[in-house]
């Protein structure tokens, strides 16, 4: 059994307390909890066919298990205010119960696990209030948490590894032939990496980065979507991923091509560390991507080793 002290919430003295999480690291946080609303056939039939007397059950308790999210720090006394940027509820009707399902996200210094089993709570309890009159023996329980990302969830880093990710529409649908995926993925294999490539639509690149970020990686290099055209999101989904920025790396990149493709001026690629994985965007041409090859050619080795607590300063 822990000792009072190993408890965030109290101090050294055992009283309650709120934990400063000032100089944590601003990092995307997501969580998902699960939640059992067991109840009669009955029930479930009414739910289905939208025949209770009160309004829809399912929008209603939807909408609750938001609300709740939103107000978590009002309901649980130590939990700090967080801006959410998403909350989802989902339900799932089998043959005696509604399974509830609910993800919170956000960018910030703390975790929403609360928020996402808050939403969990509220949807379920919503729920009970909606069919009482038809059965009110019914019941809410197993409300736990089954995943959380960012923050200090995510997983020591694997050595040796590289995920490529291709940013582009065309090739994910196949109607066009990507080029840059296997360029990069080659010369990683050349330097001893591991390598998993994703071609992606520049709509899921951010779903796509947050998840290759979340197994943990030495290196994470990105592909296209770094230009000013509207579907070109790839620098912002990389921005809410890192924990701290290498502007150097990326303007080195820039510079490379700017001699002979003066448009490289225009790419907004970032390069930095999501924890302890090196993340890189490259542009979605070929040229793009060797100049930006021929940067890390000097750097990445030096990077990933100072990263993982090595590397001196030469």
């Amino acid at each position: 059994m822990g000792t009072v002290s190993e408890l965030s919430h109290l101090d050294s003295d055992g009283r309650a307390r709120m934990v400063d999480v000032g100089a944590k690291a601003v990092t995307r946080r997501t969580a998902t909890a699960k939640g059992r609303f067991s109840t009669t056939t009955h029930v479930l039939d009414l739910v289905r066919r939208d025949g209770l007397p009160k309004a829809d059950v399912l929008a209603t308790a939807r909408i609750a298990g938001v609300q709740g999210a939103k107000r978590t720090s009002e309901l649980i006394p130590l939990c700090h205010p967080i801006a959410l940027t998403s909350v989802t509820v989902d339900f799932f009707l089998d043959d005696d119960s509604i399974e509830i399902t609910a993800t919170a996200k956000t960018t910030g210094t703390t975790g929403v696990e609360m928020e996402a089993l808050t939403a969990v709570a509220i949807a379920g309890l919503t729920l009970h209030d909606m069919t009482k009159a038809v059965d009110p023996d019914s019941v809410l329980g197993d409300i736990r948490l089954v995943a959380k990302s960012g923050g200090k969830s995510r997983a020591p880093v694997r050595p040796g590894t590289a995920t490529v990710i291709v940013a582009s529409t065309g090739a994910a649908a196949g109607t066009r032939t990507d080029t840059t995926g296997p360029l990069i993925a080659t010369w990683l294999r050349e330097h001893g990496y591991e390598v998993e490539v994703a071609i992606v639509a520049d709509a899921d690149v951010a779903a796509t980065l947050e998840a290759a970020v979340a197994t943990s990686p030495a290196v994470i290099i990105t592909t296209g979507g770094t230009g000013m055209s509207p579907t070109d999101q790839t620098p912002e989904a990389t921005r809410a991923l890192l924990t701290r920025e290498l502007p150097g790396v990326a303007e080195a990149i820039r510079a490379r091509g700017l001699p002979h493709v003066p448009r490289a001026a225009l790419s907004r690629g970032l390069a930095g560390a999501a924890g302890d994985t090196v993340v890189i965007n490259l542009p979605g041409s070929t040229g793009g991507v060797k100049d930006g090859l021929a940067v890390l050619d000097e750097l990445l080795e030096h990077l990933v080793a100072q990263i993982a607590g090595g590397g001196a300063h030469e």
